[in-house]
């Protein structure tokens, strides 16, 4: 057994830079520990728990993941039935908000700090499984010795993350013994079974989040597939990633070399970009179809099996009929079902109070669509918009709420008005709520619930009646789950959220390419032939407002009312695959007439994957031919 100053003395070594023979995540922690947290391993720190008060907040917060947890909880709990493992399931702070142990040892893991409430963030207990697991997002078994604080060494605690849909460390589940052969080894089974309930919880979280999007599942064996797969994404009728668990991140993240570490280079992208499929041909790969002949290819070439889950219910066409959604709302998009069911949804939400959260790339029209929302609500008061990330936070304050005469250095001598009292009877527009300070965050929670404003340097507050519509293009969840949005004003904000789709997800882009078309050349403005193919070719990061821009600048370049291509800007041009459009058109076209519009066969013809001859067949507009 190594005494409590050989075991000052080995971390001191670590301190200098000296090798030691520990784990290099060890390693590291204790540099943590000693450079960043400012512990003193000679200093023995006692097992913390947290307050009944904060407890119930801890487990409050955590509910939802509990509930879903608890079931995989009590199944590794009888896996090692017997052999004195105690189960603890931490929030992101550590904080353990679900415990499973035997009750006889209540005493001793109490005070050993394996029991509900105790906190375990690196910072408050040194090296342990869960504050490392939280720092570094990995599957680790902290051993004995390998613990920084002396009061933990005689535990074996083994622990892995627990990450949401959004790809974000979310909580940790521990499996931990209170005493513990002396070998690290001995705990290797401990290690895999954590991993394998882990991944079990995340699946489950992810099927109950996905009811209404299609899930697929993966699996390198496919007599594993479909009763225990190993990871899955959900993906969103429009075929962009909506969801995924850990080791989905980690499929698509290797797939296109990208970083799971940054899950918001993964979450909204086109499953296309990751797999050679589209949503399309997720219905190929349902039970319908045996399980060996279930095969995807990621784009970097490897091999998955896959089973793919139904939305339990799909995009409904609306209710309404066209002539009956506001003119405003219809002036957004053309009759594509996914749009016309999006303006439908706004019809019926505007003529309600509820307050409506827009979420969507940055250009994709949140504002335009906020604008035709309050148009159609009837509502007498004005529009008044506020873009809550063009504005220094020092001046939000005083521009949301307005202020008294007087009330600080510079302030205009009859005082202001704040945007939330010019908005009374109307509607208050916060574009890039997300960008919002915290501290403000907190001011705009009272007003939506007690429908009052008080003016900077004000003591008196003032009543005001408005409809709230908020805008990002940040997911919110994810700022949520980050503490960086307050989870309370986040749903107050959504009682109801709309999706704007990306510019190159939509369906009616020929729509609304004329509409630019129009205004910008007052109804005489054509493209030739190359110049419609280099906008179908391009990428569109910047979504509508980017087309906008284009388009206008290849109006006052055009010669006789016709856009050329080299009227458009270098970008496009360099992804253009033009040269030879019709010629490429024409080849597409009689292969899929010739192979029956089977896509699989025309993509092996022509040597091609069929994502590029879905996206071809997009460009150039084909149809079968009807007899």
């Amino acid at each position: 057994m190594v005494s409590h100053s050989e075991h000052i003395r080995e971390i001191e070594r670590v301190s200098r830079g000296l090798p030691v023979r520990r784990d290099e995540t060890v390693v590291k922690s204790w540099l943590r520990c000693l450079e960043h947290h400012r512990l003193d391993p000679a200093q023995s720190c006692e097992a913390y728990i947290v307050p009944e008060t904060r407890l119930r907040e801890h487990r409050q917060q955590s509910e939802d993941l509990i509930a879903i947890a608890r079931s995989g909880l009590e199944n590794l709990f009888r896996q090692v039935a017997g052999q004195n493992y105690v189960l603890l399931l931490s929030d992101r702070e550590g904080v353990t908000v679900e415990f499973l142990g035997d009750p006889l040892f209540g005493n001793s893991l109490r005070k050993a700090g394996l029991y509900l409430g105790s906190e375990w963030s690196e910072w408050r207990a040194g090296t342990c499984a869960v504050g490392a697991c939280l720092e570094t997002g990995e599957a680790l078994t902290i051993h004995q010795t390998d613990h920084f604080d002396n009061t933990h060494t005689p535990l074996s605690c083994t622990a892995a993350p627990i990450y949401d849909i959004q790809g974000e460390l979310s909580a940790v589940l521990d499996i931990s013994l209170l005493s513990s052969p002396i070998l690290k080894a001995s705990q290797n089974l401990a290690l895999h079974l954590v991993s394998a309930t882990v991944r079990r919880i995340e699946l489950a979280n992810l099927m109950a989040q996905a009811r209404n999007q299609w899930v697929l599942r993966f699996s390198r064996s496919p007599e594993f597939l479909d009763v225990d797969p190993e990871a899955a994404i959900s993906i969103d009728g429009l075929g962009r990633i909506a969801g995924m668990t850990h080791a989905g991140a980690k499929i698509l993240a290797r797939s296109t070399g990208l970083d799971w570490r940054d899950p918001q280079q993964l979450i909204g992208e086109p499953v296309s970009r990751f797999f050679d499929i589209e949503v399309d041909n997720l219905s190929d790969l349902t039970r319908r179809r045996p399980t060996r002949e279930r095969l995807v290819f990621a784009r970097d070439g490897n091999a998955l099996f896959a089973h793919a889950i139904e939305p339990h219910s799909k995009v409904r066409a609306p209710l309404v009929s066209r002539e009956q959604i506001p003119p405003a709302l219809r002036r957004l998009g053309g009759d594509a079902p996914v749009i016309a069911a999006l303006q439908a949804k706004a019809a019926k939400l505007a003529r309600t109070r509820l307050p409506i959260l827009i979420q969507g790339e940055t250009g994709t029209g949140k504002e335009h669509l906020a604008r035709a929302i309050h148009e159609g609500s009837g509502l007498e008061g004005p529009f008044v918009a506020i873009n809550c990330a063009a504005i220094p936070e020092q001046l939000i304050e005083s521009e949301l709420f307005g202020y008294l005469p007087g009330a600080f250095t510079g302030a205009s001598a009859k005082g202001r008005k704040g945007l939330i009292e010019q908005a009374d009877g109307g509607t208050l527009f916060l574009d890039e709520i997300g960008d919002m300070p915290l501290a403000l965050q907190s001011r705009l929670l009272r007003v939506l619930a007690e429908g009052e404003v008080l003016p900077v340097g004000g003591t008196a507050p003032r009543k005001v009646r408005i409809r709230i519509v908020s805008a990002s293009h940040r997911p919110l969840q994810t700022l949520v789950s980050q503490g960086a949005f307050r989870e309370d004003l986040y749903y107050r904000l959504n009682a109801a959220t709309l999706t704007l789709p990306a510019l190159r997800d939509r369906p009616d882009f020929d729509w609304v390419l004329e509409q630019l078309l129009k205004r910008h050349g007052d109804g005489e403005l054509i493209l030739s032939p190359a110049a419609l193919s280099a906008l179908k070719a391009h990428d569109w990061p910047g979504n509508i407002r980017e087309l906008d821009n284009v388009i206008g600048v290849a109006a006052a370049l055009a010669e006789n009312g016709v856009v050329e291509l080299g009227d458009l800007p270098d970008q496009l041009l360099a992804n253009a695959d033009t040269v030879g459009g019709n010629e490429a058109s024409a080849t597409l076209s009689l292969t899929l007439t010739a192979c029956n519009w089977n896509i699989s066969e025309a993509a092996r013809r022509l040597g091609l994957d069929r994502s590029t001859v879905h996206r071809q067949i997009k460009r150039y507009r084909l149809k079968p031919h009807r007899h």
